[in-house]
C-alpha cells in the first residue's frame, strides 16, 4: 500500500484545524468558569456567594442543587459527584460553575466567593493509604504456577522497593467543550473528549434527560493521551447543565493552570517486589505487590489497575507469578487514563528486578532478559498462550542489526578513557497487549456514504488526536472502493451518525473502526460489482475496482466510477451501509482471572546509549535503537512518527516529568516553570526505528498492528542506561529505583 501523509498536516501547519476554541460563538454565548476547592479534604460548612452573584455581568453561579438527574459523574464506580456537596476529597475539586459575559468576568467573580472548609486528614501517598485501609475497591491478584513454594528452589532470591511516579498529560489543548441548545430540549455538545459516547451518556445522567437528547460531536483533539477519555466529561456537563437552565449557549475551555490543578494523571505506584533465579539465570518465581495511587475517585483506576498485572511480566516467560494491585484512595484529583494505561508501570517493576539481581549475581542485565524472553505457546499469567511470538526476533533482530556487541564495546572503551563522563547503555524489550481488557468494549460501527456524483462520506467512532486515525480509516476506504483520496471526506465523530461508541483509546482504534470501514465498504463493493456486471456483460469474479474505473481482469475498461455511481442510483441500488465489528476470540473471566484478554500483542526492543556528565548530574541521550513490531505497516511515515513520540513521552517519565503534591494535597508542579517535559535538548540525539519483518496479524487492520502505547515503554531503557553509567563513575552506588531519574538524583547517586 502507499504511504499518505497525515490528512491534516496542510491545515495544521497553516493554523486552519479547527479545535473547540476556533468556533464561531453564538451572539448570545457565554462563558463558564468552575470554583473549586482550596483544600484537600475537609467538611464544607459555609459557601458565600452572594458578592460573585452581583457582579455585573454574572448570569447565574450553578451548584449540586441546580442537578435535575443525579450529581454523579463515576463511569466504573459511581463515587464522584459532578459539584461536590458536603465535602470535598481533593484540592481542585469542583464546587460551583459561573456562568458570565466574559471570562474577565467569570474570573473576578470567582475571587469574590468564601467558603469555609473544616479540614480533615489528608492522605497523598499510596503507603499512606494502604497502612490506613483506604481503597477504592477491593485488590486484584493474577496467578501462576506456585511462587510461594518455587522460591525454595531458587539460587537467587532478591526483594526490593520501586517507585514510579505520575505523568502530567499537557496535551496542547486544554479540556473543553461548547454547548448549545437545540430545540425541543435537545443540546449539542461539541466536546474535546476521546469518549464522545461517555460524555453523552453522563450528560444525559446528570441532566436528567434520554441520551438522544444530546449529540456530541467532536472535530478533532490537540492531544489526548489518554487524559481525556474519562476526563473530558465533567467539563462538558457542567456547560450541559448550564445550557439546560439558561437555553443560551455555553463555552467553558480551562485555562493551562486550572487544567493542571483539577485533572488527574498517570498513577504514581509503590510496588514491593521478589524475584527468584537459578544458576543458569532462568527467572523461575516472580511475586509483586502494586499500590496505585488512584486519587480521590476511580475515575478508570480500576481498568488501569488491571493493565498492570496483565503486564507485570512484559516480555518474559516466568512459570510462577503472583500479582495483586491495591487501587489506594488519596486525597489528589482522581488519576486516570496515560497511554499504556497501567502497563509501564507494571513493566518498570519487572525490568527493575532484573536489574537488582543482576546487580547482586554480577552479571549484565541483558544476560537475564536474553535468557527469560518469551518463546511461541508459553503462558502469560492471566492464563492467555502466547502466539505470533516476536520477543526473541525482535530482541536478536536489533542486538545484529544496529552491532550491539560493537556499541557496548564503543561504551567501555569511552568509560576508560573519561573520567568525568560517563556511558550507559541498556536493550528494553516490549510485549503489549491490544484490546480493551474490559472485553464488551472491543467493538465499533461505520456509516459509509457514496454521494450521488462518486464522492464519499465516512464516519466511524474514532476521534482524531493528532495520532493520524482519519488519515488510516481514508486509506482503507479508498484502497477497497479504489477511488482516489480527494474523493473521501472523515467527518467529524458524532454520537448521532455513529452511536454507543468506545472510546479512541487502548490503541484498538484503527484496527476496531478500521475494520468497521472494511465491512461497510465491501458490502458497497459487492452491490456495485452487480451492477458493473450488467453494464460490461462480464462475471463477478472478473471485476476490481482501481484508479477511479472498474477493472475487468486487471484491465482497465471504459467504465469510470462516477458512471457506475449514476447507474447504480437509477437502479435504486442501497449506497449507504452501516457495518458494525466485534473482535472475535478475546475473552477474560474476572472470577477466576484467566482468558484470552488480546487480540495480539505487539512486540520490539530499543537499543539506548545515554552520557552523564558526572560533575552536574546531566545527561544526554545519545542515541536510541529500535526494532519495532508494526506488523505489516499501512503507513510507515505515520507509524514511526507515533513510536518516536511515544518514546519521548516515556523518556519524559522516566527521567523528568516530577509531579509533586505538597503534604496538604497542593500541586506543586502546577507550571510549566515547575514541571518539566522533554524538549529539543532532552530528545534523543538520534531514533532509528527499523520496522521487524513479520507477517502481520489478521486481527489488526490490513495487518498493521496497532502502534499508538507499546513504544512509550521503550523509554523505560533510558533509566536504566542512566543507572549503569552512574554505577561506573561511584561503584558504591546502591542501586535504587525511583523514577523519574532526575538530574539532582543523578548527582547524589554520583557522590553518594
Amino acid at each position: 500500500m502507499k504511504t499518505m501523509k497525515n490528512i491534516d498536516s496542510c491545515t495544521h501547519v497553516r493554523g486552519e484545524s479547527l479545535f473547540v476554541d476556533d468556533l464561531m460563538l453564538r451572539q448570545d454565548a457565554l462563558i463558564g468558569l468552575c470554583f473549586d476547592s482550596p483544600k484537600a479534604h475537609g467538611k464544607i460548612k459555609s459557601v458565600d456567594y452572594s458578592k460573585a452573584e452581583a457582579l455585573e455581568g454574572v448570569v447565574k453561579i450553578f451548584t449540586y442543587k441546580d442537578v435535575l438527574g443525579e450529581n454523579q459523574i463515576g463511569g466504573i464506580i459511581p463515587d464522584e459527584p459532578l459539584w461536590a456537596e458536603d465535602e470535598v476529597h481533593f484540592w481542585g475539586q469542583p464546587i460551583a460553575f459561573i456562568v458570565a459575559k466574559s471570562e474577565a468576568i467569570a474570573k473576578k467573580a470567582r475571587a469574590l466567593i468564601t467558603i469555609d472548609i473544616e479540614e480533615l486528614p489528608v492522605i497523598t501517598t499510596a503507603k499512606e493509604a494502604k497502612a490506613k485501609e483506604s481503597f477504592i475497591n477491593a485488590p486484584r491478584s493474577f496467578k501462576l504456577g506456585d511462587s510461594e513454594n518455587t522460591f525454595a528452589d531458587c539460587d537467587y532470591v532478591y526483594e526490593g522497593e520501586t517507585f514510579s511516579n505520575g505523568q502530567e498529560h499537557l496535551y496542547l489543548e486544554t479540556q473543553g467543550c461548547y454547548a448549545i441548545p437545540q430545540e425541543n430540549g435537545n443540546i449539542k455538545l461539541i466536546s474535546s473528549t476521546q469518549g464522545p459516547t461517555a460524555v453523552q451518556k453522563i450528560a444525559a445522567k446528570v441532566l436528567g434527560i434520554p441520551m438522544h437528547k444530546i449529540e456530541v460531536d467532536v472535530i478533532r483533539l490537540g492531544g489526548g493521551f489518554g487524559g481525556k477519555e474519562d476526563q473530558a466529561t465533567p467539563w462538558a456537563v457542567m456547560a450541559a447543565v448550564a445550557v439546560q437552565h439558561l437555553n443560551r449557549p455555553v463555552k467553558y475551555m480551562l485555562n493551562r493552570h486550572d487544567d493542571l490543578r483539577m485533572t488527574g494523571k498517570r498513577h504514581p505506584y509503590s510496588s514491593f517486589y521478589k524475584i527468584g533465579l537459578t544458576k543458569d539465570l532462568k527467572i523461575k518465581a516472580f511475586e509483586v505487590e502494586f499500590l496505585q495511587n488512584s486519587g480521590a475517585a476511580a475515575d478508570l483506576s480500576p481498568a488501569i489497575a488491571e493493565r498492570t498485572l496483565f503486564h507485570a511480566t512484559n516480555s518474559y516467560f516466568i512459570p510462577n507469578v503472583s500479582t495483586t494491585v491495591y487501587s489506594c484512595k488519596t486525597n489528589l484529583p482522581p488519576n486516570t487514563a496515560f497511554r499504556g494505561f497501567g502497563g509501564p508501570q507494571g513493566m518498570f517493576v519487572i525490568e527493575s528486578a532484573i536489574a537488582a539481581a543482576a546487580d547482586k549475581i554480577g552479571v549484565n542485565r541483558s544476560k537475564i532478559q536474553e535468557a527469560n524472553l518469551l518463546a511461541e505457546y508459553d503462558e502469560f499469567s492471566y492464563g492467555q498462550i502466547a502466539t505470533e511470538v516476536q520477543a526473541k526476533k525482535a530482541w536478536f533482530s536489533a542486538k545484529e542489526k544496529f552491532e550491539f556487541e560493537k556499541l557496548d564495546q564503543e561504551v567501555e572503551s569511552f568509560n576508560q578513557k573519561n573520567k568525568h563522563f560517563k556511558k550507559g547503555i541498556s536493550l528494553m524489550p516490549i510485549a503489549f497487549g491490544i484490546s480493551f481488557t474490559n472485553t464488551p468494549m472491543n467493538h465499533a460501527r461505520a456509516l459509509i456514504h457514496i454521494y450521488q456524483d462518486g464522492s464519499v462520506g465516512v464516519s466511524t467512532g474514532a476521534v482524531e488526536m493528532g495520532q493520524s486515525v482519519n488519515t488510516k480509516m481514508l486509506q482503507v476506504a479508498q484502497q477497497i472502493l479504489g477511488v482516489s483520496p480527494n474523493k473521501v471526506k472523515l467527518e467529524t465523530t458524532n454520537t448521532t451518525r455513529v452511536a454507543n461508541t468506545s472510546p479512541t483509546a487502548a490503541s484498538s482504534t484503527a484496527d476496531l473502526n478500521g475494520k468497521a470501514v472494511e465491512m461497510a465498504c465491501n458490502s458497497l463493493i459487492e452491490r456495485l460489482t452487480k451492477v458493473a456486471t450488467e453494464m460490461l456483460s462480464t462475471e463477478e469474479n472478473n471485476i476490481s475496482f482501481q484508479e477511479d474505473f472498474v477493472f475487468i481482469d486487471g484491465k482497465k475498461s471504459s467504465l469510470s466510477w462516477e458512471e457506475l455511481i449514476a447507474q447504480a442510483m437509477l437502479q435504486r441500488v442501497a449506497l449507504s451501509e452501516n457495518a458494525h465489528y466485534a473482535t472475535p476470540i478475546i475473552h477474560f473471566d474476572k472470577t477466576k482471572e484467566k482468558g484470552h484478554p488480546f487480540a495480539y500483542h505487539v512486540y520490539g526492543t530499543a537499543i539506548t546509549t545515554v552520557t552523564v556528565d558526572c560533575i552536574r548530574g546531566n545527561y544526554e541521550i545519545d542515541n536510541v535503537k529500535i526494532v519495532h513490531d508494526f506488523g505489516k505497516t499501512m503507513n510507515l511515515g505515520i507509524d514511526i512518527g507515533q513510536v518516536e513520540g511515544a518514546l519521548a513521552q516515556g523518556i519524559g517519565w522516566m527521567t523528568m516529568e516530577e509531579i509533586a503534591y505538597s503534604k496538604e494535597g497542593r500541586l506543586l508542579s502546577n507550571a510549566l516553570s515547575t514541571y518539566k517535559v522533554p524538549d529539543i535538548f532532552s530528545s534523543p540525539k538520534t531514533v532509528e526505528t527499523i520496522p521487524l519483518e513479520t507477517d502481520g496479524n489478521e486481527l489488526a487492520i490490513l495487518k498493521s498492528k496497532a502502534v499508538g502505547e507499546p513504544p512509550l515503554m521503550y523509554g523505560i531503557g533510558t533509566y536504566f542506561a542512566i543507572q549503569q553509567a552512574v554505577k561506573e563513575f561511584n561503584p558504591n552506588y546502591k542501586l535504587k529505583f525511583h523514577a523519574p531519574f532526575t538530574p539532582e538524583k543523578v548527582l547524589m547517586g554520583l557522590y553518594e
